[in-house]
Order: structure tokens, then C-alpha cells, then sequence
């Protein structure tokens, strides 16, 4: 069952949400809530929430309470032989069952939040490398695509800045489905790729780098933003391949958010009015993430010594051609087929971050 270094403070927060759980089912049954709309759905919505957690930790505290009943029948020296045996065979049931649960409402309390998250804003930008960078900013695209592909993860391109060869001097994808940030929040960070590239005469090795922020779109954020005093908006016109629409229509966005100092800029559309929505949607990212960082800093202080902070100009992952071979530096793992993980198959090393990532939460609990 659960160890003493996690299980004690596990379940005082699991009685917390129990009591939680409780008191909102009790509000709801109160007319004058019930007649509040805006109201009875928040509380419907976190009810439901508690509910999932709830249902488990109900099972394993009937599942103790029946180890204990068992447990105080084999120690009595006057039960019946028979009745020991059935004791002894349910004990053991009971004891397998309560473990089980309690694992898996640890895993939940501390990644909850996260499974929670079922859209992300992902960006990927070249670094040092010139054109190289770029197509390998284009080859973590191709990569990122097919793993969503594999797990029904839908794709859609917010923006993009192309490059002469191919590649990508910058990309912003919007992924959505059940759980994506568990699968993808590892991935901010540098990553780093060594190869011989298709610009190299003499075919050297070199090293290039890209970088990727994942941020999280959670279906309701809750930020204050004064549109009217908090951000500037630039309108210009967009540039680059298009006709006659980009070079001579105003509809390149870009916003500056004052207290923060974010800005983002969207291109991608013809029309001025969805460039603004789009720039709208990853501000309110950008800022949702710098507000959770701010938030979870000190629940996150070990785990950044442990696999770094995941920020942009962060070396977490190496990609090296010659040898078919990929390093996440964060976790010390070597892979030994690149051309299979370019091809989306990251399931190994994701599960790895997040095998690593829960037992340095459980220790924090």
C-alpha cells in the first residue's frame, strides 16, 4: 500500500477533496443556487472534476476498511478456522486492490492538472545554423505531425515563416486533443541536431540548433487582459510570397503586451480580423504560461535541477544523424533509432520524461 514518505500527505489532500467534493454537492441542492445558472455550472464542472478522484478514493477506503475487518478476524483467537482462511484470502485482495488505487491517485493529484490541458500552442523557431537550422526546424515539424498523427492528435498551422530551402525560420502549431500536454510539454527547449547537411560540399558534420516552446490552451483561462491598456497592436503589411493581397493589404498583427513585455506577430492570414484572433489566442497562451510558471516555481524547483527548466535556450535533446542516435540530456537517455523517432515514433522517450517527471512529484508531495 502507499509508503509513509508519500501516502500520509496524499491522503490529508485526497480528505480535503473529499470535503470539497461534499460541500459543493450540498450547494447545488440549495434552491437559490439552483436557480443561479452561471452558478450551478461552475459548481457542475469542478462537482465533475472531483468526481473522477472521487470514485477511486472511495473504493480504496472500502478496500482498507475491509483489510482491517480481515485483519481483526485473524488476529482473534476465537474466530472460526474457516472464517480465518475466507479472512486471509480477502486480505490479500483487499491489500493488492488498496495499493493499486492509491498508485493511481497519486499519479493523478500530480499530473492532473496537466492531463487536464487538452490543447497547446506549439512553437518551433530555427537557432544557430542559418538554413540548416531551418530545415531541421521543418524536420521537428514533420516529426511533431506524425506523432499526433499516430495518436489522433488534430494539427493546425496558426502561422508560418518559410524558408528558402524548404525549412522553417519559425512555425506555430495549435494541437489539440485528450491529454496532449502530458505528451507534449517535455518538449520545450533546445534541441540540437548533428549531420552532415544538403548545403555541405564537402561532407562535414555540422551541428545546428531549433528551439520549441509548448504552451498550454486550456479551455477556460483565467486572465485579465485590458485590451485597450495593457497591449499595443502594430498593423502592418505582411511581406514575403502572396500576390498582390500580402504586399499591398495591412494584415500582418502584432501585440505587445505592457506589463509583461510578450509580444507575438501573426501573418499567416489574408484577413486582418484572423490574424488578430489567432495573435488574441497565443497571447492568452504565452501569458497562461508565464502566469503557471510563476505559480508552480517552487513545486518545479527539483525537477528543473534534475532535467533543466525547459527553457528555449536550453540544450534537452541531441539529434545525431551519423550514429541513428538520440540524447535526451535531461534524463541522460540514449535512443538508438533516430530515423524511427523523426518518423513520430517518440513513445519511449516521452513515456520515459513522464515515468521520471511523477516519481520527482510524489518525492515533493
Amino acid at each position: 500500500m502507499a509508503t509513509a514518505s508519500t501516502g500520509e500527505p496524499v491522503l490529508r489532500k485526497l480528505e480535503e477533496l473529499r470535503a470539497r467534493y461534499e460541500a459543493i454537492g450540498e450547494e447545488m441542492n440549495r434552491p437559490e443556487v439552483a436557480g443561479d445558472v452561471q452558478r450551478i455550472v461552475a459548481l457542475n464542472k469542478e462537482h465533475g472534476k472531483l468526481r473522477r478522484m472521487m470514485e477511486p478514493y472511495e473504493a480504496y477506503r472500502k478496500a482498507v476498511a475491509l483489510v482491517a475487518e480481515s485483519q481483526a478476524i485473524l488476529d482473534d483467537p476465537a474466530a472460526d478456522p474457516d472464517l480465518k482462511a475466507l479472512a486471509r484470502e480477502e486480505l490479500g485482495l483487499a491489500a493488492s486492490q488498496a495499493a493499486a488505487l492509491m498508485e493511481e491517485m497519486k499519479a493523478a493529484l500530480v499530473t492532473g492538472e496537466d492531463a487536464a490541458v487538452s490543447s497547446v500552442i506549439l512553437e518551433i523557431r530555427a537557432g544557430t545554423g542559418g538554413e540548416e537550422a531551418a530545415l531541421f526546424a521543418g524536420n521537428l515539424r514533420d516529426m511533431y505531425q506524425r506523432y499526433c498523427d499516430r495518436h489522433g492528435f488534430s494539427v493546425e498551422v496558426m502561422d508560418a515563416s518559410p524558408s528558402d530551402l524548404g525549412g522553417f525560420k519559425e512555425i506555430i502549431l495549435n494541437v489539440k486533443g485528450e491529454g496532449v500536454y502530458r505528451h507534449l510539454g517535455y518538449e520545450g527547449g533546445g534541441h540540437r541536431v548533428q549531420r552532415v547537411p544538403i548545403t555541405e560540399a564537402q561532407g562535414r558534420i555540422h551541428t545546428s540548433a531549433a528551439t520549441v516552446a509548448v504552451l498550454p490552451e486550456p479551455e477556460d483561462i483565467e486572465i485579465a487582459i485590458d485590451w485597450e491598456k495593457d497591449v499595443v497592436e502594430h498593423v502592418s503589411r505582411a511581406g514575403g510570397p502572396g500576390g498582390q493581397n500580402v504586399n499591398k493589404v495591412s494584415s500582418a498583427i502584432r501585440l505587445e503586451h505592457l506589463p509583461t513585455g510578450i509580444t507575438v506577430s501573426m501573418r499567416d492570414e489574408k484577413s486582418q480580423h484572423k490574424n488578430r484572433a489567432k495573435a488574441r489566442r497565443v497571447l492568452m497562451s504565452r501569458l497562461y504560461d508565464h502566469m503557471m510558471q510563476s505559480q508552480r516555481s517552487q513545486r518545479d524547483a527539483n525537477w528543473r535541477t534534475m532535467i533543466g527548466s525547459g527553457d528555449r535556450s536550453e540544450r534537452i535533446r541531441t539529434y545525431n544523424f551519423p550514429q541513428n542516435r538520440c540524447t535526451d540530456h535531461r534524463i541522460n537517455l540514449d535512443l538508438y533509432y533516430l530515423d524511427r523517432i523523426m518518423d513520430g515514433e517518440l513513445e519511449e522517450l516521452i513515456a520515459a520524461l513522464q515515468k521520471h517527471d511523477l516519481e520527482q512529484r510524489l518525492r515533493n508531495l
